[in-house]
């Protein structure tokens, strides 16, 4: 089993690794994802990069600590989050995806997109969403 978890940092995130890693030990995942999908121009991608970064090393380390096969990838293609994932999983064969949500308004979400929506609709896996 493959499991892919779309990862920011944010404190639902960190809520998704840890459902990840439940169900990386419950049926012996192979291997965890942990991505992270960076959109807008390039000057907005550099400012972030460094940020990502740090929060792909926090996840690495959340998930060796107990001996699960983690691998982390941070998406700089011109698409959105949802998008990256969704073509991630589909190239790569992942089993399940795991995403952290925020409740938003629904100007929120007309304002925003929702990463979360796009991928539970597009996904040709099961998307776990956690609260």
């Amino acid at each position: 089993m493959k499991i892919l978890v779309g990862y920011d940092g944010s404190d639902a995130a960190k809520k998704a690794l840890k459902v990840a890693k439940m169900h990386a030990k419950a049926f012996q995942a192979e291997k965890i994802y942990v991505l992270t999908s960076l959109v807008g121009d390039s000057q907005e991608q550099i400012r972030s990069l460094d940020r990502a970064e740090q929060d792909l090393a926090y996840a690495q380390v959340f998930l060796k600590e107990e001996g699960i096969p983690c691998e982390t990838k941070l998406l700089t293609q011109g698409v959105s989050a949802g998008e990256g994932l969704v073509n991630f999983a589909n190239d790569n064969g992942v089993d399940e995806i795991i995403l952290g949500i925020v409740k938003r308004s629904k100007v929120g979400k007309l304002l925003f997109g929702s990463t979360a929506q796009y991928v539970i609709l597009q996904a040709e896996c099961p998307v776990v969403a956690v609260k």
